[in-house]
């Protein structure tokens, strides 16, 4: 009879327990692991004799249990995959962790241009006109006033383009066109205010002089002739009673290039129109006006039945256009044309030393808003479009009573009934 004990196959105690019908002696197997230098401690059963699951006695492949893997072993470096395992899973590209990634990537890059664009644009700003000065301010009122004027500045225009544009060489400037923008909680209105118009210029100091010059009597474009922007300033707010927030001006140079890079105005012309002082030669019809049109065009009032007052309304009509075209999506959202737009026009846009980009563009989005029909275009009342004067020829005299009803609807940011 065999001397060693009866044990059952799954006794974990005996290291050849499972796998054989009978445990296995140690004999069998010549002396004890120990013994022959066996595996090292770190592959096999600690130094000592003390027992560990190294994996020989329940048949495990090495990398399956907690034991380490030998060097070359099955599932090791370099070694075969384990018998019974897999392959590593790769697993699927996670979309929604990339399209987020790439969204943010794409407002990053949207933020620093648009930060980079609005400091260029805000630094061609011509900041010329300092509304400190203007002496006697009205109280401010409701809504925002931004005092709009086209002179008849030359700046920038060559010899040639003076001939080709009809402009003239004129000393000095003076203003061409007068508009008050006003924007508050009951829509944008439009307001044209004639060149001609008759009006007490208030006493102010002489810009070459030095001297003070009393007050007196005369037509509105004088005001600008004597003092600048500032007295033209002063001698509207004098006379309307609202207080001029920001303040705008374009010369003929400037008008031209804005339009050009625009690529052109689109204008429907109920008639034909054709002017020899101011060039204007245009058909009827809906037509793309270039710069040397346009400006023809805002120019001409010798085929207007009531000269300046028609002229100011085919200007309001071609600037609520141009501010349409300039504030559309075709225009910003492509910089091929956003910036040359923005170059050309601030180039030679003179503005109040107070004055934002963001009022800026505030500005020309109320314009825009009138073309939509949320505001309203108007001029003045008139009282008398023919005055005789002593001095000045004849004049446009307001209506007073209107006219004084006007301004106090704006002044309260009220909705205008005067019509």
């Amino acid at each position: 009879m065999s001397e060693w004990p009866e044990v059952r196959n799954n006794d974990r105690r005996y290291p050849y327990g499972s796998g054989s019908g009978h445990p296995r002696p140690q004999g069998a197997g010549g002396v004890p692991r120990a013994q022959h230098g066996g595996p090292p401690p770190q592959y096999g059963a600690p130094a000592g004799g003390g027992h560990r699951d190294d994996g020989y006695n329940t048949g495990q492949v090495y990398g399956r249990g907690g034991g380490a893997v030998p060097p070359g072993g099955s599932g090791g470096p370099g070694g075969p995959p384990p018998a019974s395992g897999r392959a590593p899973r790769t697993g699927r590209p996670n979309w929604r962790k990339r399209i987020t990634i790439g969204l943010l990537a794409f407002l990053a890059v949207v933020l620093v241009v648009s930060v980079s664009t609005y400091f260029w644009a805000d630094s061609k700003l011509r900041r010329e006109v300092d509304l400190g000065k203007v002496e006697d301010r009205p109280p401010s009122g409701g809504g925002t006033n931004y005092l709009i004027v086209g002179s008849d500045s030359r700046e920038g225009l060559t010899d040639e383009d003076k001939k080709d544009l009809h402009t003239g060489s004129a000393d000095g400037k003076r203003t061409d066109s007068m508009m008050i923008l006003h924007t508050g909680d009951n829509g944008t209105t439009m307001l044209s205010l004639p060149r001609d118009s008759y009006v007490t210029i208030p006493a102010f100091t002489g810009q070459k002089s030095g001297k003070r010059i009393p007050a007196s009597t005369h037509k509105l474009n004088r005001a600008y002739s004597d003092g600048g922007p500032e007295l033209l300033v002063r001698t509207v707010e004098y006379n309307t009673g609202l207080r001029i927030d920001h303040y705008a001006e374009i010369g003929f140079g400037g008008f031209r290039n804005l339009v050009d890079s625009l690529g052109g105005v689109d204008m429907c012309l109920d008639k034909a129109v054709k002017d020899r002082d101011s060039g204007a030669d245009l058909k009827a019809g809906c037509q793309t006006l270039d710069g040397k049109q346009s400006l023809a065009f805002v120019r001409q009032r010798h085929q207007e039945a009531d000269q300046d007052l028609g002229r100011m309304r085919n200007q309001q009509k071609f600037l609520n256009t141009l501010a349409k075209q300039a504030a559309s999506p075709s225009t910003v959202l492509n910089p091929f044309t956003l910036y040359p737009v923005i170059g050309s026009g601030l180039d030679t846009l003179i503005v109040d030393d107070d004055m934002e980009l963001w009022d800026l563009a505030s500005m020309f989005w109320a314009m825009k808003d009138v073309t939509g029909g949320d505001g309203k275009q108007m001029t003045v009342p008139i009282g008398n479009a023919n005055l005789p004067t002593r001095e000045d020829g004849s004049a446009v005299k307001w209506d007073p009573v209107k006219s004084k009803q006007l301004f106090a609807e704006l002044k309260k940011d009220e909705k205008v009934t005067v019509s």
